[in-house]
């Protein structure tokens, strides 16, 4: 039986969302909205000559484990010998039986707890001959876990008195660190963690709100968290100076909506996003459709920067934009990307190194159909990964990290590259073959792909940049889209501190109300606000 194909274009699509809207109650176009994606999204898979079953089954239902134990067995992962089980055996259980302990508990408050009958120098109950002391050093711990409503409430009711002759009113001064507004900053640091760090939407938060007894429409959530980004985009665009800086700098994107960029919602002439007016690149052409957003984490000395731009433009060119701050003394990073043309254009110098993860993931996805060529390949790569595992273990500087991979992981590599020539030369495999096509990637980027043997520093693969990219696809699942580039705009401030945050250790909640609360000094001298030294600064100069 042949399927009808609904062959329209986005357009009409978008057009026929829109009357829908209109016709039915939130909750069932947000349902059809979905299915109406989801639809549009696989008929653009299969068009593709490349899509198989098992990335359709990716798509559709998460991606699965690329453990090379999951792909090809537990009998079908060695290095290309003798099939040796990379790892060897059951790992042994972590201690703790997956319980948190005291130390996990960073943000809970410690309350000391004197005995109930019982003081040091008291006799001993049980042998009445010795004396109870204090052990300081141990003491019992309970941890008492206690569940609350994310933004709370308190009704501060001011005395008020009157003079019963000039009738002059004396209110009451509020509670110390009570300020005259109705939303604290904790309340903009808390909304923007659910919204742009878990991927709660308002609507969300407005009914778990309201069934906690404290309401908080969307819209005032919204009207919130943007005033709260104004004070907050000092210290972001100090990120972005500071990344610019970066020895290494990882970029990708993702597809994301905006709707006001969509369908009948855009603008004949859209203005330019204020983040790339100046740079004169054209990056934010109203004509181009596509809209992304970027993720870049650029490794500046021993720290981490995570940014994220959403817009028209692809993620080379927002690099290309961020690189426009770079010191010109310095030499051209070191860019870590997938092969894609779209993540660095042509006129972007950089030291390019390409994504090795990309490279497996292609053996990855013929192992059903390969499994022998396929166990060679991942039984190498297995090794290369497990000596990078080691020098990170071991904390090796790039020096010594690029020596030991020469030593350890250059013979593995060289194995494999003539492998798989020897495999196309000597006609071993259709070069249009999955498993062709598979080893023509890696022979086309090869040079690329295998730069972390030659120049120190260079990352393995691109994990760091997808891992954070995820907070933009959790967005993206949540809430379907943006409704305005302000609205994107503010996204970006919140998801980049945020993740910046969680990349170096800092409490995010801490960081962004601090922010807040010394908009000012953060104006001044955003470079004393950054999430690794913002402590150090309240420490020197604490509010008076």
């Amino acid at each position: 039986m042949k399927i009808d194909v609904a062959d329209v274009p986005r357009q009409k699509i978008d057009e026929a969302l829109a009357k829908a809207k209109g016709a039915l109650p939130a909750e069932s176009f947000a349902v059809l909205e979905k299915i109406v994606f989801a639809y549009s999204t696989l008929l653009e898979a299969l068009e593709g000559k490349n899509t198989t079953i098992q990335r359709l089954r990716r798509m559709m239902f998460g991606p699965a484990s690329e453990k090379s134990r999951e792909v090809l067995g537990p009998q079908g992962h060695g290095d290309g010998k003798n099939g040796e089980a990379h790892g060897g055996g059951k790992k042994p259980p972590q201690p703790g039986h997956g319980r948190n302990g005291q130390d996990a508990y960073r943000g809970a408050k410690s309350e000391p707890v004197a005995h109930h009958k019982l003081k040091p120098g008291d006799s001993c109950p049980t042998c009445g001959k010795g004396k109870v002391y204090e052990q300081r050093d141990r003491p019992k711990i309970l941890v008492r876990v206690t569940g609350q409503s994310p933004l709370a409430a308190t009704i501060y009711l001011l005395q008020k008195l009157r003079c019963n002759l000039c009738e002059k009113l004396f209110p009451a001064r509020p509670p110390k660190g009570v300020g005259p507004r109705k939303y604290d900053a904790s309340a903009a640091s808390m909304i923007g963690l659910l919204r742009y760090g878990g991927g709660l939407p308002f609507n969300r938060l407005h009914k778990l709100q309201n069934s906690m007894g404290v309401p908080l429409p969307p819209s005032t959530q919204w009207e919130i968290v943007r005033d709260a980004a104004r004070g907050l985009s000092p210290a972001y665009e100090e990120l972005e100076r500071q990344a610019a800086q970066g020895k290494v700098i990882h970029n990708d994107d993702t597809a994301m909506n905006i709707l006001a960029w969509m369908g009948k919602r855009r603008e004949a002439s859209v203005r330019e996003c204020s983040r790339g007016a100046a740079d004169g690149q054209g990056g934010d052409n109203p004509d181009r459709t596509g809209i992304f957003t970027s993720g870049i984490v650029s490794l500046v000395e021993q720290r981490q920067i995570a940014l994220f731009f959403t817009g028209r433009r692809h993620a080379g060119e927002n690099l290309r934009a961020l690189l426009n701050h770079r010191d010109r003394s310095l030499s051209p990073p070191i860019q870590m990307c997938d092969a894609l043309s779209r993540n660095s254009p042509k006129d972007l110098k950089t030291v390019l190194a390409n994504c090795l993860a990309h490279g497996r993931r292609q053996f990855v996805d013929q192992a059903e159909n390969f499994p022998h060529g396929c166990e060679q390949v991942l039984g190498l790569l297995a090794k290369v990964y497990k000596n990078d595992a080691i020098a990170k273990k071991r904390q090796m500087t790039d020096a010594e990290c690029l020596s030991f991979h020469r030593d350890k992981s250059g013979p593995r590599m060289d194995k494999l590259h003539v492998w798989m020539r020897t495999q196309i030369a000597e006609k071993k495999v259709e070069p249009n073959s999955g498993m062709g096509q598979a080893i023509g990637y890696m022979l086309k980027h090869w040079e690329k792909l295998t730069l972390f043997l030659r120049k120190a520093g260079a990352p393995l693969d691109n994990n760091l940049c997808e891992r954070a990219l995820k907070k933009a696809i959790l967005h993206r699942k949540n809430s379907l889209f943006y409704k305005t580039d302000n609205g994107a705009r503010v996204g970006d401030v919140f998801m980049s501190l945020i993740h910046t945050c969680d990349l170096n250790g800092a409490d995010p909640f801490d960081y962004l109300t601090l922010l807040q609360q010394h908009a000012k000094e953060v104006e001044a001298q955003p470079d004393r606000w950054m999430p690794w030294n913002y402590c150090g600064t309240i420490a020197r100069d604490p509010p008076r």
